[in-house]
């Protein structure tokens, strides 16, 4: 008997884990669309520009790059700051001592980032940066926090304040506290602006971690449309095979 309690908690345990670290913060639906070119390739602009200093990419090569509609000679031009070989993979040139020097910890690959974490979790994340003078970066993060990182995209969201209220729970007594997020000083773009920035930067960041998605999402639904008419047909045939057998 106690087996099967330790067996149950087991498999019910991952599930209140979840729950509980899903109402701490809610996490945003991030406006993933693997089939927006226009987005990943902007997406892909956005990882070289602002991510690729310090986080590599090792699993994502160069050239995978023109599966986003884009030329070798656009690559080269306009993605390729740091190699001349457009087989190589987008690793950084930041070295890992200086990495631990500098934040503590090496900033970690980011290939698939997105499959571990997940999109929703990566798109809340990027907009929950808020200043805090008690850490050593200055910045704070409510999904993530004590975060190592700085808040590299606060140039063009602003600083944002985290607020925090108390209430007195009815049920118990206790105070509880509650955070959110508010808008301080403003940055070089809209907030509307900034989610379009790090929508497609997620996109790309979803994509780099399963380039094929899309591909073998497609697959998928063709194989199921072809199995649908194979089975129509097949019971028109078996109708009349046997219209006569009585």
């Amino acid at each position: 008997m106690n087996m099967k309690r330790f067996l149950l908690a087991m498999l019910v345990a991952p599930f209140i884990s979840a729950a509980g670290a899903s109402e701490s913060v809610k996490l945003d639906r991030a406006p993933v669309n693997l089939g927006d070119r226009a987005s990943l390739q902007r997406g892909a602009a956005h990882f070289v520009n602002y991510c690729l200093n310090c986080h590599s990419a090792a699993a994502m090569r160069y050239a995978r790059l023109q599966d986003l509609g884009l030329t070798e000679d656009e690559i080269r031009n306009n993605l390729m700051f740091i190699t001349d070989k457009f087989g190589d993979t987008m690793k950084t040139t930041l070295d890992p001592k200086d990495a631990k020097k500098w934040f503590g910890v090496v900033p970690p690959d980011l290939s698939v980032t997105a499959r571990s974490r997940g999109s929703d979790w990566l798109y809340t994340y990027f907009r929950s940066f808020y200043r805090d003078p008690k850490t050593s970066t200055g910045w704070n993060n409510l999904v993530f926090p004590q975060v190592s990182m700085p808040h590299i995209l606060y140039g063009l969201q602003g600083e944002q304040q985290l607020e925090v209220t108390e209430r007195v729970d009815a049920h118990s007594g206790d105070k509880v506290e509650s955070h959110r997020i508010v808008p301080g000083k403003p940055g070089s773009l809209s907030p509307v602006e900034y989610d379009i920035f790090v929508g497609d930067l997620v996109n790309y960041l979803t994509y780099m971690g399963e380039p094929a998605r899309a591909q073998r999402t497609q697959t998928g639904v063709i194989v199921l449309f072809f199995l649908a008419l194979f089975f129509v047909v097949s019971l028109l045939l078996k109708q009349e095979y046997w219209k006569d057998v009585k």
